[in-house]
Protein backbone atom coordinates (compact mmCIF):
# COMPACT_ATOMS: atom_id res chain seq x y z
CA UNK A 1 0.00 0.00 0.00
CA UNK A 2 1.14 3.51 -0.82
CA UNK A 3 0.93 5.93 2.09
CA UNK A 4 1.39 9.68 1.73
CA UNK A 5 1.71 11.72 4.93
CA UNK A 6 1.61 15.50 5.03
CA UNK A 7 1.10 17.81 7.97
CA UNK A 8 0.90 21.43 9.04
CA UNK A 9 -1.15 22.89 6.21
CA UNK A 10 -2.75 25.31 8.71
CA UNK A 11 -5.82 25.83 6.53
CA UNK A 12 -7.92 28.66 7.99
CA UNK A 13 -10.05 31.51 6.69
CA UNK A 14 -9.01 33.97 4.00
CA UNK A 15 -7.90 37.33 5.39
CA UNK A 16 -9.44 40.30 3.53
CA UNK A 17 -7.18 43.17 2.55
CA UNK A 18 -7.24 46.08 4.96
CA UNK A 19 -6.30 49.22 2.96
CA UNK A 20 -5.22 50.97 6.17
CA UNK A 21 -2.99 48.05 7.18
CA UNK A 22 -2.03 46.27 3.94
CA UNK A 23 0.44 43.91 5.66
CA UNK A 24 -1.90 42.85 8.48
CA UNK A 25 -2.01 39.02 8.43
CA UNK A 26 -0.96 39.06 4.78
CA UNK A 27 0.20 35.42 5.10
CA UNK A 28 -3.49 34.41 5.37
CA UNK A 29 -4.50 35.94 2.05
CA UNK A 30 -6.08 33.75 -0.58
CA UNK A 31 -3.13 34.12 -2.96
CA UNK A 32 -1.00 32.16 -0.49
CA UNK A 33 -3.37 29.18 -0.18
CA UNK A 34 -1.77 25.77 -0.76
CA UNK A 35 -5.00 24.12 -1.94
CA UNK A 36 -3.98 23.73 -5.59
CA UNK A 37 -0.70 22.05 -4.65
CA UNK A 38 -2.46 19.68 -2.24
CA UNK A 39 -4.93 18.82 -4.99
CA UNK A 40 -2.01 18.09 -7.31
CA UNK A 41 -0.42 15.78 -4.77
CA UNK A 42 -3.69 13.89 -4.20
CA UNK A 43 -4.10 13.34 -7.95
CA UNK A 44 -0.50 12.16 -8.20
CA UNK A 45 -0.94 9.77 -5.26
CA UNK A 46 -4.11 8.23 -6.69
CA UNK A 47 -2.67 7.93 -10.20
CA UNK A 48 0.55 6.32 -8.96
CA UNK A 49 -1.23 3.74 -6.80
CA UNK A 50 -3.78 2.87 -9.49
CA UNK A 51 -1.06 2.47 -12.12
CA UNK A 52 0.42 -0.28 -9.95
CA UNK A 53 -2.93 -1.81 -9.09
CA UNK A 54 -2.56 -0.92 -5.42
CA UNK A 55 -4.50 0.97 -2.79
CA UNK A 56 -3.46 4.30 -1.38
CA UNK A 57 -4.01 6.28 1.77
CA UNK A 58 -3.31 9.93 2.48
CA UNK A 59 -2.77 10.89 6.11
CA UNK A 60 -3.20 14.52 7.09
CA UNK A 61 -1.01 14.43 10.17
CA UNK A 62 -2.24 17.26 12.36
CA UNK A 63 -2.60 21.03 12.05
CA UNK A 64 -4.21 20.49 8.67
CA UNK A 65 -6.89 22.95 9.78
CA UNK A 66 -6.08 25.87 12.04
CA UNK A 67 -8.93 27.01 14.26
CA UNK A 68 -6.80 29.47 16.24
CA UNK A 69 -6.57 32.52 13.90
CA UNK A 70 -10.27 32.63 12.98
CA UNK A 71 -11.88 35.69 14.56
CA UNK A 72 -15.15 35.93 12.61
CA UNK A 73 -18.43 35.93 14.54
CA UNK A 74 -21.85 34.50 13.67
CA UNK A 75 -24.65 37.06 13.46
CA UNK A 76 -26.45 36.48 15.71
CA UNK A 77 -24.59 33.91 17.83
CA UNK A 78 -26.71 30.97 19.09
CA UNK A 79 -25.61 31.69 22.66
CA UNK A 80 -23.94 34.60 24.50
CA UNK A 81 -20.33 35.29 23.46
CA UNK A 82 -17.74 36.53 25.95
CA UNK A 83 -16.19 39.95 25.28
CA UNK A 84 -12.76 38.35 24.93
CA UNK A 85 -14.08 36.01 22.24
CA UNK A 86 -15.43 38.99 20.31
CA UNK A 87 -11.99 40.56 20.48
CA UNK A 88 -9.78 37.53 19.79
CA UNK A 89 -12.01 34.79 18.36
CA UNK A 90 -14.52 32.19 19.50
CA UNK A 91 -13.69 29.55 22.08
CA UNK A 92 -13.94 25.79 21.75
CA UNK A 93 -17.56 24.93 22.52
CA UNK A 94 -18.97 22.55 19.92
CA UNK A 95 -21.11 25.12 18.10
CA UNK A 96 -18.17 27.53 18.01
CA UNK A 97 -15.83 24.94 16.50
CA UNK A 98 -18.51 23.95 13.97
CA UNK A 99 -18.95 27.60 12.96
CA UNK A 100 -15.21 27.95 12.38
CA UNK A 101 -15.21 24.74 10.34
CA UNK A 102 -18.01 26.17 8.17
CA UNK A 103 -15.84 29.20 7.43
CA UNK A 104 -12.89 26.98 6.48
CA UNK A 105 -15.08 24.90 4.18
CA UNK A 106 -16.48 28.03 2.55
CA UNK A 107 -13.02 29.47 1.85
CA UNK A 108 -11.35 26.26 0.63
CA UNK A 109 -13.54 24.58 -2.02
CA UNK A 110 -10.51 23.35 -3.99
CA UNK A 111 -9.12 21.44 -1.02
CA UNK A 112 -12.38 19.68 -0.15
CA UNK A 113 -13.14 18.89 -3.80
CA UNK A 114 -9.70 17.27 -4.14
CA UNK A 115 -10.16 15.17 -0.98
CA UNK A 116 -13.62 14.10 -2.14
CA UNK A 117 -12.33 13.07 -5.57
CA UNK A 118 -9.51 11.08 -3.94
CA UNK A 119 -12.01 9.19 -1.77
CA UNK A 120 -14.39 8.58 -4.68
CA UNK A 121 -11.55 6.84 -6.50
CA UNK A 122 -11.52 4.28 -3.70
CA UNK A 123 -8.64 5.52 -1.56
CA UNK A 124 -8.44 6.21 2.17
CA UNK A 125 -8.21 9.63 3.86
CA UNK A 126 -7.09 9.87 7.48
CA UNK A 127 -7.21 13.02 9.60
CA UNK A 128 -4.96 12.89 12.69
CA UNK A 129 -5.53 15.77 15.07
CA UNK A 130 -2.75 18.14 16.11
CA UNK A 131 -2.72 20.97 18.62
CA UNK A 132 -4.11 23.61 16.24
CA UNK A 133 -6.98 21.38 15.06
CA UNK A 134 -7.76 19.49 18.26
CA UNK A 135 -11.32 20.77 17.76
CA UNK A 136 -11.71 18.02 15.15
CA UNK A 137 -12.73 15.75 18.04
CA UNK A 138 -16.19 17.36 18.07
CA UNK A 139 -18.77 15.23 16.18
CA UNK A 140 -20.33 18.39 14.71
CA UNK A 141 -16.99 19.43 13.20
CA UNK A 142 -16.47 16.01 11.63
CA UNK A 143 -20.03 16.18 10.29
CA UNK A 144 -19.25 19.53 8.62
CA UNK A 145 -16.26 17.96 6.86
CA UNK A 146 -18.28 14.94 5.71
CA UNK A 147 -21.01 17.23 4.39
CA UNK A 148 -18.42 19.29 2.51
CA UNK A 149 -17.02 16.15 0.86
CA UNK A 150 -20.52 15.11 -0.32
CA UNK A 151 -19.71 11.41 -0.64
CA UNK A 152 -22.00 8.42 -0.85
CA UNK A 153 -22.28 5.99 2.04
CA UNK A 154 -19.38 3.86 0.79
CA UNK A 155 -17.21 6.95 0.30
CA UNK A 156 -17.75 8.04 3.88
CA UNK A 157 -16.26 4.76 5.11
CA UNK A 158 -12.94 5.86 3.56
CA UNK A 159 -12.77 8.98 5.75
CA UNK A 160 -11.57 8.53 9.31
CA UNK A 161 -10.68 10.85 12.16
CA UNK A 162 -8.02 9.82 14.68
CA UNK A 163 -7.67 11.58 18.01
CA UNK A 164 -3.89 11.90 18.13
CA UNK A 165 -2.21 8.91 16.45
CA UNK A 166 -2.69 6.34 13.70
CA UNK A 167 -0.96 3.07 12.82
CA UNK A 168 -0.48 2.63 9.09
CA UNK A 169 -0.16 -0.88 7.66
CA UNK A 170 1.12 -2.16 10.99
CA UNK A 171 4.60 -0.72 10.42
CA UNK A 172 4.27 3.08 10.84
CA UNK A 173 3.31 5.12 13.89
CA UNK A 174 1.90 8.47 12.76
CA UNK A 175 1.35 11.30 15.24
CA UNK A 176 1.52 15.06 14.89
CA UNK A 177 4.17 15.39 17.58
CA UNK A 178 2.56 17.94 19.90
CA UNK A 179 2.30 15.28 22.62
CA UNK A 180 6.11 15.50 22.87
CA UNK A 181 6.08 19.30 23.25
CA UNK A 182 5.36 20.59 26.79
CA UNK A 183 4.02 23.88 25.40
CA UNK A 184 1.52 22.23 23.04
CA UNK A 185 0.68 18.87 24.64
CA UNK A 186 -2.99 17.99 25.14
CA UNK A 187 -3.09 17.00 28.80
CA UNK A 188 -5.62 14.18 28.45
CA UNK A 189 -6.00 13.16 24.79
CA UNK A 190 -8.62 10.52 25.61
CA UNK A 191 -10.76 13.04 27.52
CA UNK A 192 -9.90 16.49 26.10
CA UNK A 193 -13.08 18.22 27.33
CA UNK A 194 -13.46 20.42 30.40
CA UNK A 195 -16.36 22.50 31.70
CA UNK A 196 -16.16 26.30 31.59
CA UNK A 197 -19.06 28.51 32.69
CA UNK A 198 -21.24 25.42 32.83
CA UNK A 199 -20.61 24.39 29.21
CA UNK A 200 -18.26 21.72 27.80
CA UNK A 201 -15.32 22.94 25.76
CA UNK A 202 -11.90 21.69 24.70
CA UNK A 203 -8.91 22.33 26.94
CA UNK A 204 -6.36 24.03 24.69
CA UNK A 205 -2.59 23.75 25.21
CA UNK A 206 -0.64 26.85 26.20
CA UNK A 207 0.76 27.40 22.70
CA UNK A 208 -2.70 27.62 21.16
CA UNK A 209 -4.03 29.88 23.91
CA UNK A 210 -1.10 32.20 23.17
CA UNK A 211 -1.87 32.12 19.44
CA UNK A 212 -5.48 33.07 20.05
CA UNK A 213 -5.16 35.73 22.70
CA UNK A 214 -1.78 37.21 21.74
CA UNK A 215 -0.95 36.70 18.07
CA UNK A 216 -4.52 37.32 16.90
CA UNK A 217 -4.00 40.87 18.15
CA UNK A 218 -0.54 41.21 16.59
CA UNK A 219 -1.19 40.66 12.92
CA UNK A 220 2.32 41.39 11.71
CA UNK A 221 3.68 38.25 13.38
CA UNK A 222 3.20 35.04 11.40
CA UNK A 223 2.45 32.10 13.75
CA UNK A 224 3.46 29.65 10.99
CA UNK A 225 7.08 30.78 11.26
CA UNK A 226 8.55 30.50 14.74
CA UNK A 227 11.41 32.85 13.87
CA UNK A 228 8.81 35.48 12.97
CA UNK A 229 7.48 35.84 16.53
CA UNK A 230 10.20 34.40 18.80
CA UNK A 231 13.02 36.94 18.56
CA UNK A 232 15.65 38.66 20.65
CA UNK A 233 14.83 41.95 22.35
CA UNK A 234 16.82 43.91 19.77
CA UNK A 235 15.04 42.12 16.92
CA UNK A 236 11.64 42.96 18.42
CA UNK A 237 12.57 46.65 18.64
CA UNK A 238 13.78 46.71 15.05
CA UNK A 239 10.66 44.88 13.86
CA UNK A 240 8.40 47.28 15.77
CA UNK A 241 9.89 50.43 14.30
CA UNK A 242 9.96 48.98 10.80
CA UNK A 243 6.39 47.67 10.61
CA UNK A 244 4.24 48.56 13.60
CA UNK A 245 5.09 51.97 15.00
CA UNK A 246 2.39 53.70 12.93
CA UNK A 247 -0.29 50.98 12.76
CA UNK A 248 0.08 49.58 16.28
CA UNK A 249 2.01 52.07 18.43
CA UNK A 250 0.62 50.59 21.67
CA UNK A 251 2.00 47.15 20.87
CA UNK A 252 3.70 46.89 24.27
CA UNK A 253 0.37 47.30 26.03
CA UNK A 254 -1.36 44.86 23.66
CA UNK A 255 1.34 42.30 24.35
CA UNK A 256 1.28 42.83 28.12
CA UNK A 257 -2.44 42.39 28.71
CA UNK A 258 -2.67 39.60 26.12
CA UNK A 259 0.17 37.74 27.83
CA UNK A 260 -1.55 38.14 31.17
CA UNK A 261 -4.82 36.78 29.75
CA UNK A 262 -2.93 33.88 28.17
CA UNK A 263 -1.32 32.98 31.48
CA UNK A 264 -4.58 33.16 33.43
CA UNK A 265 -6.59 31.12 30.92
CA UNK A 266 -3.88 28.48 30.55
CA UNK A 267 -3.58 27.90 34.29
CA UNK A 268 -7.33 28.15 34.95
CA UNK A 269 -8.10 25.54 32.30
CA UNK A 270 -5.21 23.30 33.35
CA UNK A 271 -6.52 22.82 36.88
CA UNK A 272 -10.02 21.89 35.73
CA UNK A 273 -10.79 18.16 35.79
CA UNK A 274 -11.55 16.47 32.47
CA UNK A 275 -15.15 15.58 31.67
CA UNK A 276 -15.50 11.81 31.93
CA UNK A 277 -18.60 9.67 31.81
CA UNK A 278 -17.70 6.47 33.74
CA UNK A 279 -20.23 4.49 31.68
CA UNK A 280 -18.54 5.50 28.41
CA UNK A 281 -14.82 5.35 29.25
CA UNK A 282 -14.22 1.90 27.83
CA UNK A 283 -16.34 2.60 24.79
CA UNK A 284 -14.36 5.75 24.07
CA UNK A 285 -11.04 3.94 24.37
CA UNK A 286 -12.34 1.20 22.10
CA UNK A 287 -13.53 3.76 19.52
CA UNK A 288 -10.15 5.53 19.49
CA UNK A 289 -8.42 2.17 19.07
CA UNK A 290 -10.59 1.09 16.14
CA UNK A 291 -10.14 4.37 14.27
CA UNK A 292 -6.38 4.33 14.87
CA UNK A 293 -5.81 0.66 13.89
CA UNK A 294 -4.67 0.02 17.47
CA UNK A 295 -5.75 -1.92 20.54
CA UNK A 296 -7.27 -0.42 23.69
CA UNK A 297 -4.05 -1.26 25.56
CA UNK A 298 -2.03 0.74 23.02
CA UNK A 299 -4.36 3.73 23.45
CA UNK A 300 -3.96 3.75 27.22
CA UNK A 301 -0.19 3.29 27.07
CA UNK A 302 0.35 6.00 24.46
CA UNK A 303 -1.97 8.37 26.33
CA UNK A 304 0.27 8.35 29.41
CA UNK A 305 3.57 8.50 27.54
CA UNK A 306 3.32 12.19 26.66
CA UNK A 307 5.47 14.87 28.28
CA UNK A 308 4.30 16.94 31.22
CA UNK A 309 2.53 20.16 30.19
CA UNK A 310 4.35 23.42 30.79
CA UNK A 311 1.41 24.47 32.95
CA UNK A 312 2.77 22.19 35.68
CA UNK A 313 5.56 24.79 36.00
CA UNK A 314 4.02 28.27 35.54
CA UNK A 315 7.50 29.84 35.47
CA UNK A 316 8.09 28.15 32.11
CA UNK A 317 5.02 29.89 30.70
CA UNK A 318 5.89 33.22 32.30
CA UNK A 319 9.34 33.11 30.68
CA UNK A 320 7.98 32.22 27.25
CA UNK A 321 5.51 35.11 27.47
CA UNK A 322 8.29 37.53 28.50
CA UNK A 323 6.24 38.40 31.56
CA UNK A 324 9.25 37.78 33.80
CA UNK A 325 11.16 40.51 31.99
CA UNK A 326 8.15 42.82 32.07
CA UNK A 327 7.71 42.38 35.81
CA UNK A 328 11.45 42.84 36.41
CA UNK A 329 11.40 46.07 34.37
CA UNK A 330 8.37 47.37 36.29
CA UNK A 331 10.10 46.43 39.54
CA UNK A 332 13.24 48.39 38.59
CA UNK A 333 11.17 51.45 37.68
CA UNK A 334 9.21 51.19 40.93
CA UNK A 335 12.33 50.72 43.05
CA UNK A 336 14.07 53.66 41.36
CA UNK A 337 11.07 55.87 42.04
CA UNK A 338 10.86 54.78 45.69
CA UNK A 339 14.56 55.60 46.23
CA UNK A 340 14.10 59.13 44.94
CA UNK A 341 10.89 59.62 46.93
CA UNK A 342 12.68 58.48 50.10
CA UNK A 343 15.53 60.95 49.49
CA UNK A 344 12.98 63.66 48.72
CA UNK A 345 11.57 63.34 52.23
CA UNK A 346 14.77 64.77 53.73
CA UNK A 347 16.25 66.65 50.80
CA UNK A 348 14.20 68.18 48.00
CA UNK A 349 15.53 67.09 44.62
CA UNK A 350 14.20 66.96 41.08
CA UNK A 351 12.23 63.86 40.09
CA UNK A 352 14.57 63.57 37.10
CA UNK A 353 17.08 62.06 39.52
CA UNK A 354 15.02 58.88 39.19
CA UNK A 355 17.07 58.23 36.06
CA UNK A 356 20.19 57.68 38.15
CA UNK A 357 19.07 54.59 40.14
CA UNK A 358 17.26 53.36 37.02
CA UNK A 359 20.52 53.62 35.02
CA UNK A 360 22.34 51.69 37.76
CA UNK A 361 19.75 48.92 37.89
CA UNK A 362 18.98 48.65 34.16
CA UNK A 363 22.15 46.64 33.33
CA UNK A 364 20.85 43.92 35.69
CA UNK A 365 17.67 43.81 33.60
CA UNK A 366 19.66 43.51 30.38
CA UNK A 367 21.92 40.83 31.82
CA UNK A 368 18.93 38.73 32.87
CA UNK A 369 17.07 39.29 29.59
CA UNK A 370 20.01 38.18 27.45
CA UNK A 371 20.52 35.04 29.55
CA UNK A 372 16.93 33.78 29.15
CA UNK A 373 16.60 31.75 25.96
CA UNK A 374 13.36 30.56 24.31
CA UNK A 375 12.64 26.92 25.12
CA UNK A 376 10.01 26.33 22.44
CA UNK A 377 11.01 23.21 20.46
CA UNK A 378 14.12 22.93 22.64
CA UNK A 379 13.34 19.25 23.31
CA UNK A 380 13.33 16.78 20.39
CA UNK A 381 9.99 15.22 19.51
CA UNK A 382 11.60 11.80 19.45
CA UNK A 383 14.52 10.53 21.51
CA UNK A 384 15.79 7.01 22.16
CA UNK A 385 13.60 6.44 25.21
CA UNK A 386 10.43 7.58 23.45
CA UNK A 387 11.37 5.59 20.33
CA UNK A 388 11.73 2.49 22.47
CA UNK A 389 8.31 3.11 24.02
CA UNK A 390 6.62 3.57 20.64
CA UNK A 391 8.26 0.46 19.22
CA UNK A 392 7.40 -1.71 22.21
CA UNK A 393 3.81 -0.44 22.44
CA UNK A 394 2.91 -0.50 18.73
CA UNK A 395 5.49 -2.75 17.07
CA UNK A 396 6.13 -0.04 14.47
CA UNK A 397 9.39 0.24 12.49
CA UNK A 398 8.74 3.81 11.36
CA UNK A 399 7.54 6.92 13.20
CA UNK A 400 6.32 10.02 11.37
CA UNK A 401 5.60 13.39 12.98
CA UNK A 402 5.33 17.07 12.05
CA UNK A 403 4.70 20.01 14.37
CA UNK A 404 8.18 21.62 14.33
CA UNK A 405 8.03 22.43 10.58
CA UNK A 406 11.59 21.07 10.26
CA UNK A 407 12.02 18.08 7.87
CA UNK A 408 14.09 15.24 9.32
CA UNK A 409 14.96 11.66 8.44
CA UNK A 410 17.15 9.60 10.77
CA UNK A 411 17.38 6.46 12.86
CA UNK A 412 16.49 6.82 16.54
CA UNK A 413 16.75 3.67 18.61
CA UNK A 414 14.65 0.92 16.99
CA UNK A 415 12.76 3.37 14.76
CA UNK A 416 13.33 5.11 11.45
CA UNK A 417 12.08 8.57 12.36
CA UNK A 418 10.85 11.18 9.91
CA UNK A 419 9.48 14.67 10.39
CA UNK A 420 7.34 15.45 7.37
CA UNK A 421 7.91 19.21 7.48
CA UNK A 422 5.10 21.63 6.65
CA UNK A 423 3.01 23.23 3.90
CA UNK A 424 1.61 26.38 5.54
CA UNK A 425 2.65 29.71 4.02
CA UNK A 426 5.58 31.02 6.07
CA UNK A 427 7.66 34.03 5.13
CA UNK A 428 10.65 35.87 6.55
CA UNK A 429 8.87 39.24 6.48
CA UNK A 430 5.30 40.62 6.64
CA UNK A 431 5.43 41.51 2.93
CA UNK A 432 5.33 37.74 2.22
CA UNK A 433 7.97 37.82 -0.50
CA UNK A 434 10.60 35.37 0.80
CA UNK A 435 9.09 32.00 1.56
CA UNK A 436 10.52 29.80 4.30
CA UNK A 437 11.00 26.14 3.43
CA UNK A 438 9.10 24.09 0.89
CA UNK A 439 6.16 21.68 0.87
CA UNK A 440 7.48 18.33 2.07
CA UNK A 441 5.71 15.04 2.65
CA UNK A 442 6.43 11.42 3.52
CA UNK A 443 5.95 8.61 1.02
CA UNK A 444 5.84 4.98 2.14
CA UNK A 445 5.74 2.30 -0.53
CA UNK A 446 7.07 -1.13 -1.41
CA UNK A 447 5.82 -4.67 -1.82
CA UNK A 448 7.39 -7.14 0.60
CA UNK A 449 8.71 -4.49 2.96
CA UNK A 450 7.86 -0.82 2.73
CA UNK A 451 10.47 1.92 2.53
CA UNK A 452 10.08 5.45 3.89
CA UNK A 453 11.15 8.48 1.85
CA UNK A 454 10.93 12.23 2.26
CA UNK A 455 9.67 14.10 -0.82
CA UNK A 456 8.69 17.65 -1.66
CA UNK A 457 6.09 19.33 -3.84
CA UNK A 458 7.61 22.73 -4.65
CA UNK A 459 4.99 25.52 -4.69
CA UNK A 460 3.34 25.63 -8.09
CA UNK A 461 5.01 22.41 -9.29
CA UNK A 462 3.34 19.76 -11.45
CA UNK A 463 5.04 16.74 -9.86
CA UNK A 464 6.96 15.86 -6.69
CA UNK A 465 10.67 15.34 -6.33
CA UNK A 466 12.88 13.70 -3.67
CA UNK A 467 13.73 16.10 -0.87
CA UNK A 468 17.42 16.79 -0.34
CA UNK A 469 18.02 17.05 3.39
CA UNK A 470 21.58 18.26 2.72
CA UNK A 471 20.28 21.61 1.44
CA UNK A 472 17.54 22.09 4.03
Amino acid sequence: MHTFILSDLHIADAEPLDPKRPLWKAFKRREHFVDDDVAGLLRFAADRAESEGETCEVIFNGDVFDFDPITQMPDPPPSPVHWLARLRGLGTEEWMSAFKMDIIVQDHPVFFAAVADFARRGHQVVFVTGNHDVELVWPAVQARIRDALDLDEEGYTRIRFCDWFYLSAGDTYVSHGHQSDPYCVVTDPIHPLIQVRGRPCIRLPFGDVANRYMLNGMGYFNPHATANYIMSGAAYVKFFFKYMVRDQPLLAWTWFWSAGVTLIITLAHFIRPPLRDPLMVEGKVQSIAERSNATPAMVRQLAVSHVEPAATNPLMIIRELWLDRALLYIGIVYLSWQVIMAINLVWAISTLWVLLPFALLFPLFLQYSFRVKPETFALPLMDERRADWVHRITGARFAVMGHTHIPELKDIGPLRFCNGGFWSPAFTEPECTTRIGTQTFVWLHGHNERILELWEWPPGAAAPQPYDLAVS
